[in-house]
């Protein structure tokens, strides 16, 4: 049985046993990371207090929620749901070097004049503006004219994302679409990925529409070297996936720009884990 006033339905049976089991599972690592970083139970329990308004309210309140039923639907105190209501939104703007650096990193990986003839991405010289032989301050120029190229460049020297090689030319890594190095920037792509792939098995767990793109390869009982070579096949496959999507998405995203239809976004993620076969213990009743 379940809710259908506005918005997403609201279920008033008992929880899935299934989704209790899957719950504790993908909450398990995420404990780990909170525990590692000093997070607390009773810090993660405010943090969540606000989610849950603000989820009702954006998921489930297109007509508007009264602080009674938020109440009933989130379970929280009414005082909690007046006192969040009365706070400001946190800050969801990403790291600095996030925001521009995404631009940057997809024109350079994707943009024909920025690519050998293998597809792969060029050693840039840092100055000059010829259309011949782009360089590293014509790259970041063509976004933004506010940023020093120097300072992109060394921060993302800082975080890993380029080298310089012996001729003095910027070099991309090519694991350059999640840094290396920088935790707040790590930090945001956690929430960015991973929050988009949730926000994926949920929408097909709750039959919102059409299902949307979602599948992954699992084998056990594999040897050492058989998940060393899967590892590396796993990384080139992925890659090549990555770049020949983001050359088309890039064509069609400066096609696009000033549609006036154009407010959506779209995100295809990878990832590869491989590690002993450990079961996961079973939520206590």
């Amino acid at each position: 049985m379940s809710s259908e006033k506005s918005g997403t339905s609201v279920s008033i049976a008992e929880p899935s046993p299934a989704l209790i089991r899957a719950i504790s599972r993908l909450m398990r690592p995420l404990v780990r990371l909170l525990i590692a970083r000093g997070i607390t139970l009773p810090y993660l329990t405010n943090l969540l207090k606000a989610i849950y308004v603000d989820v009702a309210e954006q998921n489930f309140g297109r007509g508007g929620l009264s602080v009674s039923r938020l109440s009933v639907m989130t379970g929280l105190q009414r005082k909690d749901i007046k006192r969040i209501q009365s706070e400001p939104p946190p800050d969801q703007s990403p790291p600095p070097a996030v925001s521009l650096g995404a631009r940057l990193i997809g024109i350079w990986t994707g943009g024909e004049k920025f690519r050998d003839k293998a597809g792969r991405p060029l050693a840039l010289p840092r100055t000059g503006d010829a259309a011949e032989h782009p360089s590293f301050d014509a790259l970041v120029r063509s976004v933004s004219t506010d940023v020093r190229p120097k300072a992109i460049l060394e921060e993302w020297q800082r975080l890993g994302l380029v080298t310089i090689d012996k001729d003095n030319r910027v070099v991309l890594n090519s694991d350059a679409f999640v840094p290396s190095q920088g935790f707040d920037e790590k930090a945001y792509y956690l929430g960015r990925n991973v929050g988009d792939h949730i926000t994926t098995s949920v929408h097909n767990l709750l039959g919102d529409g059409a299902p949307m793109f979602e599948r992954a390869v699992y084998y056990d009982k594999l040897t050492p070297d058989s998940v060393a070579y899967l590892r590396e096949r796993a990384r080139a496959l992925g890659m090549e996936t990555l770049l020949t999507l983001n050359k088309e998405a890039l064509t069609r995203a400066d096609a696009d720009e000033s549609k006036p239809g154009a407010t959506n976004r779209m995100a295809l993620g990878m990832y590869y884990y491989d590690g002993p076969d450990l079961k996961t213990p079973e939520p206590k009743p």
